[in-house]
Parts: structure tokens; C-alpha cells; sequence
């Protein structure tokens, strides 16, 4: 029997599988009832099920031929105007088969088509509405063009809460006979931050293992950072100074990670380390500035040391500030 990617392996099939967003397919399964569909632009974070229920929702129309009236374009990939001119012009032409009253057209990424391409696609969506139905996903709709936005009915998506991770990921676990602890689980919601794709990769690697899995195995196959471990280093700054704060940095990088993943979880956590209110809002500040130089390419080590320099620096006058507080 062949391996699956588990992705794929527990992708929804149909509307009822989707987890996390029940206004949005309560609103699909109407649709599907009917029979009836306008044009749809969902728009939400990655790994949320935006891919998910477009296809979901084309089998619930169309049955076992669905993949013959579904098209699925990656903008992102193709991202010019010819993309329009050539392979969504040239599919939305072709009559709907099997008896369909029209066919879909899914542009996954669509916020990453030109300005011209946008306008072109404006244009085909209205020349084949009779009988073609664009789904157009996007991570955010404001990189929509006004005229789209307009024609189509529109879909948010919300990040997966806690508990239906949680759930989906004891489910996959039993499904699969992989042993996994209470922490491990919140370990992958952790790094996973409501993707549910990102989740289930992540359970995968570990089972790959072949042995229970565990809080600190998700930090280290997944090169992230645990929540744990930067408040140790920020505590360490505070309270010790520079060098022992320089030295966890130095582990931390060490086992892999990224210097994002230490930001993105500071600017996440930063309310809970013990300073001043005003002391949170110089250090966010701070952190802005590193992942903006770092976006722009300086050196990442670089800058989180002038981070951890500056919070080493400040640290007296922080706990004078918390005892003032």
C-alpha cells in the first residue's frame, strides 16, 4: 500500500469535513441545494480550508464528474495577463459537460495577478457568466480589485481555533496509531497558529520517527522556536545581562531556527514579560526594526544580538520603571 501525504490523505471530500467555519459552508450547502452559484472570492489566512471547500462544494454540484467541469489555476505561478488571455479564457469557452449549467474556474492566490491581469479577468468573468463560475482565493482581499470584489459573493475565512485543531489532530493520530502526549498536541498547535496544513505536516514528520511524540520532538523537526524558550531568553536579558542572554540566543540558532520564528513569538508574547507597560511598547518597537532590516537583508544574527543587547541595556532602567509602576 502506497504512503500518503496526510494532507492529502484527510483533505475534506465534503462540505460536513471541513472544520473550524461553519457560517461559511452553512452559506456553500445552500448554494449547493439550489443549484445556483454567483461568482466567489474567499479570502483568509493559509492552511484554513479556503482550497478545501472549492472543491468540496464543486463535488457537492456535480457529483463523480466534477473534475470535468473544475479547473484549478495557481496565480501565483502565472501571474500575467496572458495567464487570463490564454488558459481561463480558452477553458471558460468550452460548454459545461454532463449536463452541467456551467463550469468553475478556481484561481488560487489571486491577490498575486496584476493590476492587468485583475482587469482582464474582470472583463472574462463577465463575457462567460452564462456559463462559467469563478471561486477566486486569496490570503487578502484588499490586493483585489475593487470591480471583482463587486461581482462576487464574499467568503471570510478565521484561523482554526485551539480546540478544533486539538480534535483534528487526536483524530488524525488515532486514524494513524501514532502515540502522542497532551503537550506534543499543543506544541503543534503552537507552531501551527491556526494552519491546519502546517499542523497535520507537522504530526507527520514526527510519526515518521516511529516512536511517541513529544513537546520538544515538534520543536526540533520543525525548526521552530517554543514559547518557553524566549521568554527564557528575554528573562535572561533582564536579569543577568548580555552574555547569558547571548548565549541561549546562540542555542536557539543552533538547533535551526530562524530569526523570524524569535520575533514572531516576541511580538506575540511581549504582555507577558515582567516589565513596564512602557518598557513593552520601546521593545516592540525594537522588533519591528529588526524584522524590517532583516526583511531587507541584513544579517539576522546580527541583528537579534543588538536586540538582546538592547534589552540588556534597558534592563535597569526597566526594573526602575516596574518598581515606579
Amino acid at each position: 500500500m502506497k504512503e500518503e501525504i496526510w494532507i492529502e490523505k484527510y483533505r475534506p471530500r465534503n462540505l460536513d469535513q471541513i472544520i473550524g467555519q461553519t457560517s461559511v459552508t452553512s452559506r456553500l450547502k445552500s448554494y449547493a441545494r439550489a443549484r445556483k452559484l454567483p461568482h466567489l472570492l474567499f479570502s483568509g489566512p493559509p492552511g484554513v480550508g479556503k482550497t478545501a471547500a472549492a472543491v468540496a462544494l464543486t463535488r457537492e454540484l456535480f457529483g463523480d464528474v466534477w473534475h470535468e467541469n473544475f479547473i484549478e489555476l495557481n496565480a501565483s505561478d502565472e501571474r500575467g495577463i496572458e495567464t487570463v488571455r490564454t488558459k481561463i479564457k480558452t477553458f471558460a469557452r468550452l460548454a459545461p459537460r454532463s449536463g452541467a449549467d456551467f463550469k468553475i474556474i478556481f484561481l488560487d492566490e489571486s491577490d498575486s495577478l496584476t493590476d492587468a491581469a485583475q482587469s482582464a479577468l474582470r472583463r472574462t468573468m463577465e463575457q462567460y457568466s452564462s456559463t462559467c463560475r469563478f471561486i477566486l482565493s486569496c490570503n487578502y482581499s484588499s490586493k483585489i480589485i475593487e470591480p471583482i470584489q463587486s461581482r462576487c459573493a464574499i467568503f471570510r475565512f478565521k484561523p482554526l481555533s485551539m480546540k478544533d485543531m486539538i480534535e483534528q489532530i487526536r483524530w488524525i493520530s488515532e486514524q494513524e496509531g501514532v502515540t502522542i502526549s497532551d503537550e506534543g498536541i499543543d506544541a503543534i498547535c503552537e507552531i501551527a497558529r491556526g494552519d491546519m496544513r502546517r499542523a497535520i505536516n507537522a504530526l507527520q514528520s514526527a510519526a515518521a520517527l516511529e516512536k511517541p511524540i513529544e513537546r520538544e520532538m515538534i520543536y526540533e523537526i520543525t525548526a521552530t522556536v517554543s514559547t518557553k524558550d524566549v521568554m527564557k531568553l528575554i528573562n535572561l536579558a533582564i536579569d543577568e545581562g548580555f552574555d547569558p542572554a547571548r548565549k541561549e540566543l546562540n542555542d536557539i540558532f543552533d538547533r535551526g531556527v530562524a530569526s523570524g520564528e524569535i520575533l514572531d513569538v516576541l511580538a506575540r508574547r511581549i504582555f507577558d514579560f515582567p516589565i513596564s507597560d512602557q518598557a513593552k511598547i520601546e521593545l516592540m518597537e525594537r522588533i519591528g526594526e529588526a524584522d524590517y532590516r532583516i526583511t531587507e537583508g541584513a544579517n539576522e544574527r546580527l541583528q537579534m544580538e543588538a536586540l538582546i543587547a538592547y534589552v540588556s541595556l534597558n534592563r535597569e532602567k526597566t526594573r526602575e520603571k516596574n518598581y515606579n509602576t
